[in-house]
């Protein structure tokens, strides 16, 4: 799943428009804001973590160089895979899986 951190003087969409370049090498437009959790980090930090619905409009997929692969996955394949605690059921809660 792409993301990361919104730098300074960025938006949420901004971010996500950045990051998903990055990480996947996809033109995106944001859509609606599809749910907000909150994960801890290192040294007591707390994540707040946005996920956003987007539309796809050109690029090509490919793996970031953060990541060994990407590709496109069904539900039961992402549930197959060995996620981050608490993905699963997030996207279940939301509706998206």
């Amino acid at each position: 799943m792409p993301g990361g951190r919104v730098e300074p003087g960025e938006d949420d969409p901004a971010a996500v428009v950045r990051e998903m370049r990055e990480e996947t090498g996809l033109e995106v437009a944001v859509g609606r804001l599809v749910g907000t959790v909150e994960r801890p980090g290192p040294g007591g930090v707390v994540y707040e973590i946005h996920d956003y619905e987007v539309t796809v409009r050109g690029g090509e997929l490919r793996a970031g160089d953060d990541a060994a692969e990407a590709r496109w996955l069904t539900p039961g394949e992402l549930r197959a895979l060995p996620t981050a605690p608490g993905l699963l059921d997030a996207l279940a809660g939301w509706d998206l899986l």
